[in-house]
């Protein structure tokens, strides 16, 4: 059965329930084959839920389908009708709101809002009978999103570094003066001896925190996938007169190239965001790490990215904590330019993750949370709100 008759029966239906003021929303395989996980090609029925003290006037909407009688038990009901050789379950939750659904999302299809259930709602609570299938196009699309993101970060990056720290030669001196400075909030979760210790910096971006744990006698790696951040960097250890190994690469095929297991793997500042599927993330880290080694991430905390924006003294929720969607946004470095270093082509595609979804994704791959450090916003009229996270896992 072609998709595009999949597609014109499920507009019909956005088209007939938002007419009729009905709250809906696609679920299980038909939200899915809506959101383009490849698999359910094939399958014959649509399966939707809708206001629960709306059903009857569902009901009565498709009764020149003849649909079946209404079952009910104690915590749902559901009926059935068929329509162009679709079998067409209709279903709710009784005392449940669809509206507040925070993984309620909207893919638009020719111009019609067609209202989905995330692919993202099951896969980092509980196992999900069609995870592999999601898992799958994550990654297909993970690796479409690496391609346009670094194109980005290799346009005029070098010169955004130039200036923020000055030349490789001024940033290593402050860098020599005193290492431990620039590893703040990581500096006081790392061992007081880091000789010989190995360390992998994940999209380690610019070398600073690298350089500076060679300065203490770590044996460091950094992977980014900036070819302009591997030029500052190197120059940065040379003029620092330390060793690192610079890897340009997507994080998820560090694999096939570093084959050493670390004591630390450390990750910070706008980096998870890049990753639209945390768990091949989670896999590959624990890989890389050595038994009962360290998973260090400092991450924007999710309050300040995903719910609240400020103003001066003034505050406003004006996002959604749970929104799973894709985003774009420019790219980080761009506000180290000026206007005419700017391009076009300098926006990143990004997910941005709740506490719950990082936490829960990382102790499942067996890298158990030790510490869940939240740190304050340190402007006057931001005291109060989170700005940042310090997450400690071990490899059990």
């Amino acid at each position: 059965m072609s998709n595009g008759r999949f597609f014109e029966n499920v507009k019909r239906i956005a088209i007939e329930l938002t007419d009729e003021k009905i709250p809906y929303q696609f679920i299980d395989t038909t939200s899915l084959r809506i959101q383009g996980v490849s698999g359910f090609e094939n399958k014959h029925d649509i399966i939707l839920l809708i206001q629960w003290d709306l059903l009857e006037k569902a009901y009565h909407l498709y009764e020149s389908y003849y649909p079946k009688e209404i079952t009910k038990d104690k915590q749902k009901a559901s009926f059935q009708f068929t329509r162009d050789d679709y079998l067409i379950t209709v279903l709710c939750y009784f005392n449940t709101t669809i509206k507040t659904d925070p993984y309620r999302i909207s893919i638009v299809y020719e111009n019609i809002d067609l209202w989905c259930h995330s692919l993202y709602a099951e896969i980092y609570i509980k196992d999900y009978q069609y995870s592999n299938e999601i898992h799958a196009y994550l990654l297909s699309k993970h690796e479409e999103m690496t391609a346009v993101n670094q194109e980005a970060w290799n346009q005029n990056n070098y010169q955004a570094l130039i200036n923020r720290f000055g030349t490789p030669g001024e940033a290593a001196l402050k860098l020599i003066e005193n290492p431990r400075w620039r590893l703040h909030p990581f500096q006081k979760y790392l061992p007081e001896e880091m000789d010989a210790k190995k360390v992998l910096h994940l999209l380690g971006s610019n070398g600073v925190k690298g350089v500076s744990l060679a300065l203490l006698g770590a044996d460091v790696t950094i992977v980014d996938f900036s070819n302009e951040n591997r030029a500052f960097a190197n120059e940065l250890s040379n003029a620092a007169g330390v060793s690192i190994q610079y890897i340009v690469s997507d994080a998820l095929s560090i694999s096939e190239k570093v084959i050493e297991s670390f004591d630390i793997v450390l990750m910070e500042l706008g980096v998870l965001h890049y990753f639209i599927d945390l768990k091949p993330l989670a896999t590959t880290i624990k890989q890389m790490l050595k038994s009962e080694g360290r998973f260090m991430l400092h991450e924007f905390h999710p309050i300040s990215t995903k719910l609240i924006t400020s103003n001066g003294k003034k505050h406003k929720v004006t996002g959604n904590y749970f929104d799973p969607s894709i985003h774009t946004q420019s790219i980080a470095f761009s506000k180290h330019l000026s206007e005419v270093d700017h391009s076009e082509s300098q926006v990143v595609y990004q997910r941005r993750w709740t506490l719950g979804e990082v936490i829960t994704t990382f102790s499942k791959e067996g890298l158990v949370a030790e510490v869940l450090e939240e740190e304050p916003n340190h402007k006057q009229h931001d005291i109060g709100l989170p700005k940042t996270f310090t997450l400690i896992c071990k490899k059990i």
